[in-house]
């Protein structure tokens, strides 16, 4: 086959820093026949290079597939006198939603088959799956094209069939039903796909009829809606990177005016839930990272401290119960729980040494006396345990299965690598057992580090795939992320950015160092704004890397973050800086993947797109690719793959999910040698 060329076409930009040539400009516009006819030509062009290696594909999924109790059941959830449970079957691409009046027939009423409503669409995800407070009816969404604007529909439970009410463009930004099940509360986003409008739907009526409840003028500012834990309140949260604010409706009021909790302030954040007489609020205010505080129920905004700050532990969650909060945080680089009961004792939830991640399962109950939570690590699959408050003890309600694998034949461990200015960055790393520190071993090391986004280690039947053909697997924290507190992150972004990048790339050297990595099978991956971490990496370091997998990377970003019309720009400048005006043009310029892509040998690359994708539009990986073909100096394999019915996830459906596993799999592996 040819090589992939994208024409050329003379375009500058206009920017502080000067007159930028562009000549893959025209790519942006997705009208162009020769945009679709470039983005084909490159999806053949990989397909041919996977069908040279479909052996090692086909042999990877079946693995990955092999790994999975296909039909399997989730741990039944109790809500009021029901009980919900998600299933899966053999050969079925997506979940089948039911509920039952016990742990024991939490099957016997169907709710939602995600397959069924599937049928005859390439792409197709669920979003919201809210029961209303009488267990009579459920609000769904759902989305066919991978933009993310999804179609709500409410479905009445006795008889399995959709009402004749269906709201269009909604969003992510969640929902809440009134006391009475009458009313639903729901977000629909502007042009530039931000949740910005609050709406009151009435059931049996039409969208039209709706009631804007709220709109967000301020283009920094997402919204969302939820309904308290107790039931009782709607809860309407605006939030920026920097700022937040609350507004409040009774759930047994609907059509009541929202009450503002506190103006918005700059640097001010903060969130509520429902504590029975009391609010709890978790805030900055005078806490880096953050405290919480609780407040009279008849005066949200008078706060007094319940739990104080700890610097460098960064709380990040608190979840009500009638007579006990769950605390979320991150102290050291792990997350954490810890329960706090009404009489003030405390006590912590088990999770051990190894790095690893805990959050809360669902736990609707609010008068609940136990509490629900995931466990896992890199080498321990998704455990659920409930944790008793009243004894202290835990039970295992279901661990993940893993079928034909030993999981005694892996380890984990973490590392503490040193940065170029001397600052510790934690990396965790996970190998079979009969891997050692002796140099020899291929490393793939995978890393995000933006919007203060705490990652932490999880379990992958697909990895273990790479881990049984000897290389070792890396997940790294460097500032940008959250898992060292508020100042990790705000040491990674704006005029600190590079830090991101810098720390990674001193990761992935401490491992070479250590024996843990072969100097020359080298390989790097991420996705989103962990694309621009493997974008910046490849560019600054290119020598260093054998391979990269950047799966719909944020790489042009002086270009798309100067054009306020392109989704989420404006709700971005928090976040890189606006690069309209200097400083920030000059900063943001001198690591853009994109900008900075030059004349010289460069790692194989493997990129992915989606053609619908609202967050890192398309044309951000095809120019990059289209100039990478064009100015690089030697011939490795790059791959641009576009998901030409999808968005930023990707495909949807587990099979297809694992397939694209399989291929990326593949080409580390063969790249790796």
């Amino acid at each position: 086959m040819q090589t992939p060329r994208a024409k050329q076409v003379p375009h500058v930009w206009q920017r502080p820093t000067g007159e930028v040539e562009d000549p893959w400009a025209w790519l942006r516009d997705r009208d162009d026949p020769d945009t679709v006819a470039y983005l084909e030509a490159e999806n053949e062009w990989s397909d041919a290079w996977l069908r040279q290696h479909g052996d090692l594909v086909d042999t990877l999924f079946e693995e990955i597939k092999a790994r999975v109790q296909e039909t399997d059941l989730s741990a039944p959830v109790r809500k009021g006198e029901w009980w919900y449970v998600t299933r899966t079957e053999d050969g079925l691409s997506y979940p089948i939603h039911c509920r039952g009046r016990s742990a024991a027939t939490a099957t016997t009423e169907l709710m939602l088959d995600e397959n069924i409503e599937a049928s005859g669409h390439e792409y197709f995800a669920v979003n919201a799956m809210d029961v209303s407070p009488q267990h009579t009816l459920l609000a769904w969404s759902s989305d066919v094209d991978g933009s993310e604007r999804y179609t709500m529909r409410v479905r009445d439970l006795a008889t399995g069939t959709d009402l004749p009410d269906v709201l269009t463009g909604t969003t992510w930004g969640g929902t809440a039903w009134s006391a009475d099940g009458h009313t639903l509360f729901y977000v629909t986003a502007d042009e530039q796909m931000r949740p910005c409008t609050v709406w009151r739907h009435r059931l049996g009526t039409e969208q039209a009829d709706d009631v804007m409840v709220f709109d967000e003028a301020d283009e920094r500012f997402y919204v969302s809606v939820d309904l308290s834990r107790s039931q009782e309140w709607v809860l309407i949260d605006t939030s920026s990177r920097v700022s937040s604010e609350v507004r409040l409706i009774p759930a047994t009021e609907p059509e009541t005016e929202a009450l503002v909790v506190r103006p918005r302030q700059p640097d001010l954040e903060y969130s509520l839930d429902h504590w029975g007489d009391l609010w709890v609020v978790l805030t900055n205010l005078d806490a880096t990272d953050f405290r919480m505080m609780t407040a009279p129920l008849h005066q949200p905004a008078e706060w007094t401290e319940l739990v104080p700050h700890t610097p460098g532990h960064r709380l990040t969650a608190v979840e009500a119960f009638a007579d006990h909060l769950v605390l979320h945080e991150w102290a050291d680089a792990q997350p954490r729980l810890r329960v706090l009961s009404r009489d003030g004792t405390e006590a912590a939830v088990h999770a051990g040494d190894e790095p690893h991640d805990i959050e809360l399962e669902a736990n609707p109950e609010w008068t609940a006396t136990t509490v629900r939570y995931t466990y896992q690590s890199l080498t321990t699959p998704a455990t659920v345990f409930e944790h008793d408050l009243l004894t202290g003890s835990r039970t295992m309600l279901k661990q993940t299965p893993v079928p034909g694998v030993d999981l005694s034949l892996y380890a984990a461990e973490r590392h503490w690598a040193t940065a170029p200015d001397g600052t510790l960055v934690p990396v965790d790393i996970v190998h079979h057992t009969s891997t050692t520190a002796d140099g020899t071993a291929p490393l793939v090391v995978y890393g995000y580090g933006s919007y203060e986004a705490s990652l932490p280690p999880w379990f992958s039947v697909a990895r273990l795939s790479l881990l049984d053909r000897g290389a070792v697997w890396a997940l790294v924290h460097p500032r940008g992320g959250g898992e060292l507190g508020r100042e990790w992150y705000l040491h990674g972004r704006l005029e600190h950015k590079r830090n991101t990048f810098t720390d990674t790339i001193a990761s992935v050297e401490h491992l070479v160092a250590e024996g843990w990595a072969d100097p020359l099978k080298l390989a790097i991956r991420g996705g989103s704004a962990g694309g621009l971490l493997v974008g910046a990496c490849v560019t600054m370091r290119p020598e260093l890397f054998r391979a990269a997998v950047a799966e719909v990377p944020f790489v042009d970003v002086v270009t798309t973050m100067s054009d306020p019309t392109l989704p989420l720009t404006v709700t971005e400048w928090e976040e890189w800086g606006d690069p309209r005006c200097l400083p920030a043009a000059e900063y943001m310029l001198a690591y853009s993947p994109y900008d900075n892509t030059m004349a010289t040998d460069y790692p194989a690359l493997c990129v992915t797109a989606g053609l619908n994708d609202p967050r890192v539009s398309y044309h951000e990986p095809a120019k990059w690719v289209a100039k990478l073909r064009a100015v690089r100096t030697n011939d490795n394999t790059l791959l641009l793959r576009t998901e030409m019915g999808a968005g930023h996830g990707g495909p949807s459906g587990r099979y297809e999910l694992w397939r694209e596993e399989a291929r990326i799999l593949a080409f580390l592996l063969i790249e790796l040698g």
